[in-house]
This record gives structure tokens, sequence and C-alpha cells, in this order.
């Protein structure tokens, strides 16, 4: 398929000149597919990504379609690196319109990080949690937060005794396990939001199984190129695919107004049981905020 995510998102006509967009994980694959095409659509983006020569990169190419773009670097495994891209995004910007919470993937090794957190759990949630509940009050009215999970998230249930050792580490699982924190940390930030009279939106979204994301790099033995091959192969999920998923949920008319919600295929898509107990979402919101030693965020909106 040769069309561009946008079009592909049915978003192609939307006007992007007053947004300000922050998406993570923007230097490859889909979040950079997205950035790109919020370019185009006239939106300033901030890049974030860990390579500042790829970020560079994509910076350069925003700035040729007349974006007001910068690259933030940011190691998602380093809470104090976490802190300095929502303080600089602050710094930098005068609201946020749009939150993509792109960055993640799959890892070998266990573990831990500096926090005494399995990587996987801390980069693909503890990361974006603190990310989006430091920037909370920096969201303009009607901005959106879109968080990328995935249908991996189906299978598992919430285990955060275990997110925190690796003595049981499977790559699989623990990418599962933080894929399943997105749906719930999606839903409950709705939830909270909501509570608190913001009019701010909050949905997870699975993008589809993606070849060129540069997620099989991730993968265990054999399976990289295994999963390279499929790329050629026609009607394969694509990355202009996956990142047709963000822009739908983060511009189409249809999504302004719905939140807490899991997509696929670009409509509400029912998550696995796991994702919908809302009291394992608070559970998470809270453990979230201990393992970071932060004040649980929101907390006002839900005990008044």
């Amino acid at each position: 398929m040769g069309s561009r995510p946008e079009t592909r998102a049915g978003v192609a006509d939307v006007e992007c000149a007053d947004t300000t967009a922050l998406v993570t994980g923007s230097t490859s694959g889909i979040g950079r597919a997205t950035a790109l095409a919020l370019g185009r659509l006239g939106a300033d983006v901030l890049v974030h990504g860990r390579d500042a020569e790829a970020g560079a990169s994509v910076v350069d190419e925003l700035s040729a379609l007349g974006s007001d773009a910068r690259f933030i670097a940011a190691d998602f495994a380093e809470v104090d690196a976490v802190r300095e891209l929502a303080q600089t995004v602050r710094a930098e910007t005068d609201t946020l319109d749009l939150l993509v919470n792109n960055a993640g993937g799959l890892f070998r090794e266990g573990r831990l990080t500096d926090l005494g957190v399995e990587y996987t759990f801390h980069v693909n949630h503890l990361a974006p949690y603190l990310l989006t509940t430091d920037l909370i009050d920096h969201l303009s009215p009607g901005a959106r937060v879109v968080t990328t999970a995935s249908a991996a998230h189906r299978g598992v249930s919430l285990d955060i005794d275990r997110a925190t050792h690796v003595g049981r580490h499977v790559g699989l699982w623990a990418y599962s396990h933080s894929k399943l924190a997105n749906v719930l940390f999606a839903a409950e930030l709705a939830h909270r939001l909501s509570a608190a009279d913001r009019v701010v939106v909050s949905n997870s979204v699975h993008p589809g199984a993606i070849p060129g994301s540069g997620f099989s790099r991730f993968l265990p033995g054999p399976l990289p190129s295994l999963v390279q091959a499929f790329e050629t192969i026609p009607g394969v999920t694509d990355v202009a695919d996956g990142a047709a998923e963000l822009l739908y949920v983060g511009l189409a008319d249809q999504t302004a107004d719905v939140t807490g919600r899991y997509f696929a295929n670009q409509r509400p898509t029912q998550p696995s049981m796991a994702a919908r107990d809302t009291e394992n979402a608070r559970l998470l919101w809270r453990r979230s905020a201990d393992l970071l030693d932060i004040e649980e965020p929101l907390a006002d909106a839900i005990s008044a």
C-alpha cells in the first residue's frame, strides 16, 4: 500500500496548524511515521528518542515540511531523564495538544533498572506513566493522550510484584504484561481526568503486528529474520498502517470525545477481561506512584 498514514486514518484533511505534539519513540518505526504525518498536517512536533543522529534526521525532515520541530533525548529506563523530558516540554511549549506514548519494546534479557524494576515494565509502562502525569497540567483543553498498547496484552494478568524482580524472566511475558499495564493505565487516566473535570481524553491503541517497525530486533533466536521476511508479503500490516492507528485516535473527529477505550483496526475494541478490571487499574496506578516514590497523581479527583 502506497498511501500515507494520514490518508489511511482518514485524517488527511485535519488542520493541525495550531497543534503541538510530542511523539515518544519517534526516531524510527511507527513513531517516526506518526511524527512526519503530523508535520505534513501542519503540527509542531517534539521528537523523542535516544539516538541523537536519528532524531536530528527526523527533525530535518519535519523542518522541511514547515514544522517547528526539535529533538529531545531521554532514556526511558532513567527516571531523571523522563523528568527532564517533561521539564523541557514545559519550557519549550505553551501547552501540549497531543501526547503519543509510543516508545517501548520487547527486551530479551532479564534485568532491573536503577529503580529496582524489571526493565520492560519500567520502559514500557512506568516511563510513560511518569511522563504523562508530569505533563497533566500542561495539556490543553481538548488534548488527547494516545498510548501504544498491543493485542499481546491478552492472556496475562496483572502481577506487579513479578515486575520488581527477574528471577522468572520471560521476555514475551514481560512484554505482554507491560502492554496490559498500558491498557489499564490509559483507562485509569481517562477515569481520573474525567473525575477532575479535565477536558482531555486518553485511549490505548493496538497498532498491529508490524514487521517494518523495527520491533523484530528485540525477539530471540531466529525470529528477527523470520519476521523481516514477512515484509515482502502483500497484505501484512506495515509501518504506515501502525501510524494510521495512532493518528486515527489522536486526530479523527470521531474519536475527539471518546475516552478510556482500547482501539484496534480504527475502532473501539473490547480488551481482555484483565484489562477491564477497574480495581487492578487503580492498584496499578497507586503502585506505580509508589515505585516512582511520587505522590499519587490525580488522587484528589477520585477521593472527592
